[in-house]
């Protein structure tokens, strides 16, 4: 029996296998002889540990309203590969992709490729075949070895916030993982970062600097009420939280930067474009049985953080009830489990702890192990539908329960919940 033509299993799982395997050779002979179609056309890159996939939503949004023929490549997915490649405002279709991974299976196979090598090659074989003048590409993982990288006209790069994330391929210090990250960098090319810890700031100048790479630094965006405000530029934003004022600005600084070059980006067009932008397991309203949820993808411990900072935000500003909050989460083995839950939860707040399918992930009694304060705040549930259900009935409405942690848990849920 053949695979649903959304599951791509048969076409992807005999190269996962390799894992994470960082390095640029594998698929730049893959893409020479393919005849390298990713030099049909012109990119932006965006890097970073958290915030990439909403600058770069922001970037796609306006650069669509701006009339450009644009695409856009993130990762990862929450339910489908097809989520990775936008053509224009729209997803790749299921049978579009499933035609590319077919024609490039010998070629991949030949390569060597790993997924995430996989799938860049297809979406830029996509990017070409669509006629696209210039397309948005996230860093999937650190920057300097990362598929992405492989692009030759990266016109802009921006970063967003850097943090502890990936150490097992990144190094053990945050030293060390800004300068993966700042290897995305180009010889006399433009960048644009917002605020950065000391070690990052250090890490970023000091690779411009030997480059000669132009770094443009951005501050958060100013805020009047709902909206946000740039110059004589406002708008209300289309992704909600705090944290898009950051966001907001390495995007509107990349924008700039690409209009000096020549591209035609009307200010129009970057409000219009920033108010239509949507990313979804970002501080997203969602429901289950009735009860509302909030979902944020928040797997590290710097998300972690910013997620508590919007609760206590929104609890500021009577948008929410008051604490304590409940929350379902799940969190890979791979990540900082007891640091995470220790910047989530507030005095009060309950956790239930749920596997997430098909991974590693910490346990309750992992985490004690580490964090015995936090006993009286976790219970351990089976699955996400155990975890939602005793969270809903300690919760009181219409207050939401938030469910973090891994975006395959959230993808997992969002799947589940499609079928209800």
């Amino acid at each position: 029996m053949s695979p649903p033509a959304d599951s791509f299993a048969d076409l992807i799982e005999p190269f996962s296998r390799r894992g994470v395997d960082l390095g640029l050779a594998r698929l730049s002979g893959a893409l020479a002889e393919l005849g390298n179609p990713e030099r049909q056309f012109a990119a932006v890159q965006v890097a970073g540990t958290n915030g990439k996939g909403s600058v770069c939503t922001l970037l796609h949004s306006a650069l669509s309203a701006a009339g450009l023929r644009c695409g856009l490549y993130t990762s990862p997915h929450l339910v489908s590969w097809c989520e990775r490649i936008r053509l224009g405002p729209d997803l790749i279709t299921p049978s579009q992709l499933r035609s590319l991974l077919s024609q490039l299976q010998r070629l991949a196979r030949r390569h060597d490729l790993t997924p995430f090598e996989l799938i860049t090659a297809a979406a830029f074989q996509a990017f070409a075949a669509a006629g696209l003048e210039i397309v948005v590409l996230e860093v999937g993982l650190g920057g300097r070895l990362d598929a992405t990288t492989v692009h030759p006209d990266r016109q802009v790069v921006g970063f967003t916030a850097i943090g502890m994330d990936h150490a097992e391929y990144l190094g053990s210090s945050l030293e060390r993982i800004a300068a993966e990250k700042a290897g995305v960098l180009l010889e006399g090319g433009s960048a644009v970062s917002g605020p950065q810890h000391p070690e990052v700031t250090r890490a970023l100048k000091q690779r411009a600097e030997a480059l000669g790479s132009s770094l443009l630094w951005v501050d958060p965006l100013e805020t009047c009420g709902d909206a946000f405000v740039a110059g004589a530029l406002r708008w209300r934003s289309g992704l909600p939280g705090l944290v898009q004022r950051s966001n907001s600005a390495v995007a509107l600084g990349m924008l700039h930067l690409l209009r000096q070059g020549g591209w035609t980006i009307p200010d129009q067009a970057i409000t219009a474009g920033f108010a239509a932008a949507r990313w979804p397991a970002r501080l997203q309203p969602a429901t289950w049985q009735g009860h509302p949820l909030l979902l944020d993808g928040a797997h590290n411990v710097p998300a972690a953080r910013a997620l508590r900072a919007e609760l206590d935000h929104r609890a500021r500003q009577g948008q929410d009830l008051v604490r304590p909050w409940c929350f379902v989460v799940g969190m890979l083995a791979n990540k900082q489990g007891p640091e995470l839950l220790e910047a989530l939860l507030a005095p009060g707040d309950r956790a239930w702890l749920v596997p997430v399918p098909g991974h590693a992930c910490w346990s309750r009694a992992e985490l004690l192990v580490a964090s015995p304060g936090l006993g009286d705040q976790l219970e351990a549930a089976a699955d996400p539908a155990d975890a939602l259900a005793a969270a809903i009935a300690a919760t009181s409405a219409p207050q939401p329960v938030v469910v973090a942690g891994s975006l395959y848990l959230l993808g997992s849920l969002l799947s589940i919940a499609a079928g209800e």
